[in-house]
């Protein structure tokens, strides 16, 4: 039954995917950033995260990137 476990690749978002999204506040690009599994926006100031390879672009996902890290990613507690 392991073969039904998700791999690393698995949790990636596809490429394509990734060239259109803009953040839905600013309208702006967003940045990949693989280690914490975010897409950034620099000039909203928000990380939006990948749960499972899929970008979740609401506000209410979304997290300043005023506060810490999620617990359990690099630089997290």
């Amino acid at each position: 039954m392991a073969d039904d476990l998700p791999t690393p690749a698995d949790e990636e978002p596809d490429p394509k995917l990734l060239e259109i999204l803009v953040c839905p506040v600013t309208r702006g690009p967003l940045v990949y950033d693989r280690a914490a599994r975010e897409l950034i926006s620099k000039k909203a100031n928000l990380a939006y995260p990948i749960r499972n390879g899929v970008p979740l672009m609401t506000a209410e996902a979304a997290r300043s990137l005023d506060d810490a890290p999620p617990q359990g990613l690099p630089g997290g507690n």
